[in-house]
Order: C-alpha cells, then sequence, then structure tokens
C-alpha cells in the first residue's frame, strides 16, 4: 500500500517477538518517512508510555520489545538515545528505575539506550500556547536534538482515549501534574493544554503500540484486548485520528482532537482515507472508560442558548470517580487528589463531590483498580 506524506500508517503487528517487532517497526518507519534525518552524534528522546509501574502483559504501557528495537535501529545510525518519562507521583531517580524494572524496559539499556534518571525540570514559555503559557517541562526531553512520542493505545477516563496526543502530558513533571489538573478542570481547557504541550515539542515521530491495547478502566486498570497493530506518523493528531478509528469512537468524542481541529492543526480532507485504512480493524465493541463527550463538547460557534444546552448536557452526562467494593483504603487516591476531595473512611475511599473536579487522577493512582469512571444514570439509559 502506498501512503501520502504525512497520513499515519498502521501496520501488522501480531506479537511481541523480536523478529516480529523488527519487521513492523522497518515497515511504519518506511512508509512514515525513515529515519533519515537521523545523524550521526544527535540526542534522540524516545518518550514513553510508562503511567504506572506495571508488567507489560498488563497492557498500560510501551513494551519493552518495541522499545529496544527502535532504540537499535536509532543506535545503528549514530545516535545517543535516551528513553524515559514522567509518571504522576512523585519524580526522583529510586522511583524511575523502580518503573523502568517492572516495565521490562531494561531491555533498552541492552540495545544500548540510556534510560533516563534526570528529575530536574525547568520553567519555561510558550506565548503561543492557549492553555499553557508557562509551565515545568523536564529537562531529560528539553536536553535532546529531537522527540520520538512511543505511546501506547489505550481508554482513558477523561478524554476518551490517550495515544500520541496524550502521550506528551510526561513533558510536565511528577506531582506537577496533579496541580495542573486542578487548574485545568474543564475537559476542552485541558484538551488545549495537551495540544499546547505537542505544539511546543513538536515529536519528529509518533509510534503508538497498539498490539496489545487497553479497553474498560483505562489508563492503568483497565483490560487487556488483542489489536495487533502498530501505528506510526509525523503527525500526532492524524495518528489519533486513526486511533480512534480503530477504536470506534467518534471524533467529536476525544476532547484534545477537537481542540486541534479548533485550532486548525486537524484539518478536514483525509477522513476517508483514514476511515478505509481503519476499517478492516474497527472494535465495534470497545468498551469505553466512561460516558462520550459527543454531545457536550463546546465549539467557537456555540451561541446562548447552544452554551447553555451544551453545559446542561455536560452536567447530565459526565461521568464520575467512584470506589467499588474492592477498594482497600490504601490512601493512594487520596495522596494524588489535586482537589483534595477523598478521604479515608472507614477504610474505604470516600470522595467529596463537590470538591471533586473528575481529572480521574484517583483512577489512575489506584493500584487495584477499585477507582473506576463511572457513568450517569442519563448515560447508562440512552447508552452514551
Amino acid at each position: 500500500m502506498e501512503y501520502k506524506k504525512g497520513t499515519p500508517v498502521l501496520i501488522p503487528c501480531p506479537d511481541y517477538r523480536q523478529e516480529t517487532v523488527r519487521n513492523a517497526l522497518e515497515q511504519a518507519l518506511e512508509a512514515a518517512g525513515g529515519l533519515e534525518w537521523v545523524k550521526t552524534g544527535m540526542r534522540i528522546g524516545i518518550k514513553l508510555n510508562l503511567c504506572a509501574a506495571k508488567k507489560p502483559e498488563a497492557a498500560a504501557t510501551t513494551h519493552p520489545v518495541l522499545a529496544a528495537e527502535l532504540t537499535r535501529m536509532l543506535k545503528a545510525r549514530g545516535a545517543e538515545v535516551i528513553l524515559g518519562d514522567s509518571p504522576g507521583g512523585p519524580f526522583t531517580p529510586a522511583l524511575m528505575r523502580r518503573s523502568y524494572e517492572m516495565t521490562g524496559m531494561r531491555l533498552c539499556e541492552e540495545a544500548g539506550g540510556k534510560l533516563n534518571e534526570d528529575c530536574g525540570y525547568t520553567e519555561v514559555t510558550f506565548p503561543q500556547g492557549v492553555s499553557l503559557r508557562e509551565f515545568a517541562c523536564v529537562d531529560w526531553m528539553r536536553n535532546c536534538d529531537a522527540i520520538i512520542s512511543f505511546s501506547k493505545l489505550k481508554s482513558h477516563g477523561m478524554q476518551g482515549m490517550t495515544a500520541a496526543t496524550k502521550n506528551l502530558y510526561g513533558v510536565i513533571p511528577g506531582t506537577i501534574k496533579s496541580e495542573t489538573h486542578f487548574r485545568h478542570e474543564d475537559p476542552m481547557d485541558f484538551a488545549n493544554l495537551l495540544v499546547d504541550l505537542n505544539e511546543y515539542v513538536k515529536p519528529r515521530l509518533c509510534l503508538c503500540d497498539a498490539v496489545e491495547i487497553m479497553e474498560g478502566n483505562g489508563p492503568t486498570m483497565g483490560t487487556p484486548r488483542h489489536l495487533g497493530l502498530l501505528l506510526a506518523g509525523t503527525d500526532p493528531y492524524l495518528l489519533d485520528r486513526l486511533g480512534a478509528a480503530i477504536l470506534g469512537l467518534g471524533e467529536q468524542e476525544i476532547p484534545y482532537l477537537e481542540a486541534a481541529k479548533q485550532r486548525g492543526l486537524l484539518t478536514p480532507g483525509r477522513e476517508d482515507e483514514i476511515t478505509a485504512m481503519a476499517a478492516p480493524y474497527v472494535l465495534k465493541d470497545f468498551r469505553r472508560s466512561g460516558a462520550t463527550s459527543a454531545w457536550f463538547i463546546r465549539t467557537p460557534e456555540d451561541r446562548g442558548l447552544r452554551k447553555l444546552e451544551k453545559k446542561a448536557l455536560y452536567l447530565l452526562y459526565r461521568s464520575r470517580p467512584a470506589a467499588d467494593r474492592d477498594c482497600i483504603g490504601c490512601g493512594q487516591c487520596a495522596n494524588n487528589c489535586p482537589a483534595e476531595a477523598i478521604r479515608i473512611q472507614k477504610g474505604r475511599a470516600r470522595i467529596n463531590r463537590r470538591k471533586c473536579i473528575r481529572c480521574f487522577c484517583c483512577q489512575e493512582f489506584c493500584p487495584t483498580g477499585a477507582m473506576k469512571a463511572k457513568r450517569s444514570p442519563v448515560a447508562r439509559l440512552t447508552g452514551r
């Protein structure tokens, strides 16, 4: 199949065996434009998705075999390769080392890469930003000549889906993520924040591990599901348009894709070819994490009653975090709640609904999966 320049690509990758992964990566990179831009001595950062210290089979993180094979390919071109992320919670060398061990990323060291342990950050300015004009940026990524975003395709409680665009939230260090959520609690404000980060970093290449994806209670405690694909492209928004099509999600259900559209960064005209590319792989029964946002995402054209209508729909359909009977009262949710809306009482997490900002940090940090994105009664009744 021939691909037009800038169009994302999908390549079958049925398993994580080294030979399978190598072949899929070679095909994906060739179709996405190749690695000729990589020059000897370049310092290239691979931004992984290491949102939680989980084993690869949990399908929560970028798979280490994919990351290691990409590292080998970059090293063969004479590049210095640094891999890492900044998960939520404390951003320390000790916790990063634990994450690398649990996620199997030591394979990347064997491939010649360096796993980042620099936990410094710098306050940067971005005058073009819509939601973010000043923010804390991790130093290890700032010090690279080019960034490759290597994400994981998963469900997400607040944004519907996480892939290439959401992956760059890892630019913001550790606990500052929770503070950032608190300052940007509106879903569209946060969506524009994600777009701002992508426009600031401007990743040179985007790859997405869709071999084993996550559905349901994503992005950390959902259910793995086999898809057998590797996605690649040079534009994070177009790649995520392809990812949404595969998952059977409408673009209007993904706030950050709508934000990119409103800013002219996700232009119309390629929907048909992306839909055709995704068609053989579309999951008609993909389990979302929370209710669809399709009915209440704001657009610049909304005026008067339309604004009020969407506000009402948001209040009726928005999901909320809730702990089920599996809650063990460990306190991880309370410790990481930016709004300080959670208390542990009688061995269970209790949420103050008046203070909750629905950022779903509690859901991401829950070690047992007891905290879930619960759909509203109206959303359940209407199947949305």
